[in-house]
């Protein structure tokens, strides 16, 4: 049977956020063509594949355009889910975006899926920094490019983080306890997207969030739906994070020692919260709420 969607492209399929896309265009009924590198294993090719309806190639974002173009076909829409340093961010997106062009492609969704990027300045964050560059290169082309956004995910604020200790029982945070911040799922950021890529008339920067809280009210979720007790603890204001930042990049090579810091004073400022949301724009999208996506995912003890 036909669908009535054009075909969508998705490159970083095999990621966690990739292959949610792919699974929310797919329980859509559309069409989808997943890029995957050459040496995937059967396994993840298996996992996206459970579904039916995609039909995988493979290759790289870094491939020569002409190359990628095979790749991309006939695919109207092209969503970039990568992740990586600026050889693929900036430099591999530049690359899929003149390979969607040479390929005919009409649109094209980057890899932003963070807080606003657009009020965000050269510094704050160096991953954003690298997103912000593949905006900048991709600013000419003929593609309609859509960005979509999302805050920061349940899943780092939970994890990647490190705000919550759950050995010591305390949550930790610096800044403004009552400063509004906006946070979506994974899977609630692949459901909008998903919509977002099968909407025609998308276009433009589209802001989501499953839930718009405070650390003070992210606390008391965490701890709802957890079970447990834990001690807010907090760390000093913002001024003070940000000299922690500049300390610890003193002592490193690695930025990624401190880019943890970085993404929580661009939230706990409030420099890259969001003005507006879209979510009524697609209201068949019903996002999880912080407390649910706890109990669900919080080992029991």
């Amino acid at each position: 049977m036909m669908s009535s969607f054009p075909k969508i492209f998705v490159a970083g399929a095999t990621g966690l956020l990739g292959g949610q896309i792919v699974r929310a265009l797919l329980d859509q009924g559309a069409p989808v063509r997943a890029l995957v590198r050459p040496g995937t294993s059967e396994e993840k090719k298996n996992t996206l594949m459970r579904d039916g309806g995609l039909e995988l190639v493979e290759g790289d974002i870094t491939d020569p355009p002409e190359q990628l173009a095979e790749a991309v076909g006939d695919a109207m829409t092209v969503i970039s889910a990568v992740q990586g340093g600026p050889e693929v961010i900036v430099d591999g997106q530049a690359n899929l975006v003149r390979a969607a062009e040479k390929a005919g492609a009409q649109r094209f969704i980057p890899s932003d899926f963070a807080f606003d990027l657009t009020k965000l300045d050269d510094g704050d964050n160096f991953m954003i920094d690298w997103r912000r560059q593949a905006a900048t290169a991709c600013a000419g082309s003929r593609l309609d490019v859509i960005s979509v956004l999302n805050g920061a995910f349940y899943e780092v604020m939970t994890g990647f983080m490190g705000l919550i200790d759950w050995q010591q029982a305390t949550l930790s945070h610096w800044g403004d306890p009552d400063q509004p911040l906006d946070l979506t799922s994974v899977p609630d950021t692949a459901a909008y997207t998903a919509a977002v890529a099968l909407d025609p008339a998308a276009t433009g920067t589209l802001r989501f969030a499953g839930e718009v809280m405070s650390m003070r009210q992210f606390h008391d979720a965490v701890q709802r739906g957890s079970g447990r007790t834990l001690r807010l603890r907090h760390l000093g204001t913002a001024d003070d994070l940000r000299a922690e930042i500049t300390r610890q990049a003193a002592l490193t090579q690695n930025p990624f020692d401190y880019v943890a810091l970085q993404y929580q004073w661009c939230m706990v400022t409030g420099k890259a919260k969001f003005d507006s949301l879209d979510n009524a724009r697609y209201p068949n999208v019903t996002p999880q709420s912080l407390t649910d996506f706890v109990r669900a995912t919080t080992p029991a003890h």
